[in-house]
């Protein structure tokens, strides 16, 4: 199920996992490896994982290891991706996905393992079911911004009804993601983000048409432009975005969490060193709350492009 030492600590290199835990985890990686019951459990894992492998699923739920709490058992949903990996490679390779895309989208686990880091500090994975939409392609990294093939949300339906657009709940979309440690959110970024993937949907995704790309996060908050200078990026990134509807309930831990990387910090002693750490802190300081955004845009796909490998010669 994995591989050996060596080759273990490659595939967590590529996959950007943090340097100071490798020699932890290919530890115990051969623990798992040596113990029966450990071994059945991730065999149990990696089925669930690649259960329907490349349908639009919303991600899978992992079995949790029932295990003393520690190193072993905060980790253990890695060993599960790592066995995984031929797998995802070969669905991959049958859609034509290039390498460097594929590298780029799985290393989301490296991310995820360092946000935990920063809140804990300590090895572990902080949302294992998030990282299942990358391993069973759903989701890709393609520059600054991740895309997911997902269904429409009855709300969101129902407002883009409202609109003019024919759609209705379960119509696929792009859900459009904004991952951490990856430099600003320039337009630039954006724009180039945003070609990549009307380019790569067509050619790798032929079959599946996406009516609109979607945005659900308190990025799109439009309070955050009391705090931010209009031609920030934030606002920018906003401008991209029609309003689908309100978010009635707060969710005041949301930018907290992205943005200090805890998010039970206390509010009040939240630091004021950039112009976003000033802007949610001190709306909260007020006495204020931040809210989901939930954007939208019309996605126009580009020209569908053949797949590799396709016949262009018929007439």
């Amino acid at each position: 199920m994995l591989p050996d030492a060596g080759e273990l600590a490659e595939e967590l290199l590529d996959l950007a996992v943090p340097h100071e835990d490798i020699n932890d985890l290919v530890r115990m990686g051969r623990r798992v490896c040596d113990d029966p019951e450990l071994l059945g459990f991730l065999q149990g894992a990696v089925a669930e994982l690649v259960r329907g492998l490349g349908e639009i699923s919303g991600g899978a739920d992992l079995p949790e290891l029932d295990w003393p709490a520690g190193a072993l058992q905060r980790c253990f949903p890695l060993y599960a991706f790592v066995a995984a990996l031929p797998h995802v490679r070969a669905h991959h390779r049958a859609r034509g996905i290039p390498a460097e895309v594929s590298r780029r989208t799985l290393a989301d686990l490296g991310r995820n393992m360092a946000a935990h880091r920063r809140r804990y500090g300590r090895a572990g994975l902080l949302a294992p079911r998030w990282l299942t939409l990358h391993f069973r392609g759903e989701l890709y990294q393609l520059g600054r911004l991740q895309f997911q093939r997902a269904p429409l949300g009855p709300r969101t339906s129902d407002a883009l009804r409202a609109a003019g657009l024919d759609v209705a709940a379960g119509t696929p979309c792009l859900n459009l993601h904004i991952p951490d440690f990856l430099g600003p959110l320039s337009p630039a970024a954006c724009d180039r983000s945003l070609a990549l993937a009307r380019e790569f949907f067509a050619r790798h995704y032929p079959e599946e048409e996406y009516p609109v790309a979607v945005c659900h996060s308190w990025l799109l908050d439009r309070q955050l432009r009391r705090y931010l200078p209009e031609g920030s990026h934030i606002v920018r990134f906003q401008e991209r975005f029609r309003v689908a509807h309100d978010d009635p309930e707060p969710a005041d831990t949301e930018p907290v969490r992205f943005v200090f990387g805890d998010p039970d910090l206390p509010v009040a002693q939240l630091p004021r060193r950039t112009s976003v750490e000033r802007a949610v802190g001190d709306h909260l300081r007020a006495g204020g709350h931040w809210y989901i955004g939930h954007g939208w845009f019309p996605w126009r796909t580009a020209e569908k492009v053949p797949a590799p490998g396709a016949d262009d010669s018929k007439e």
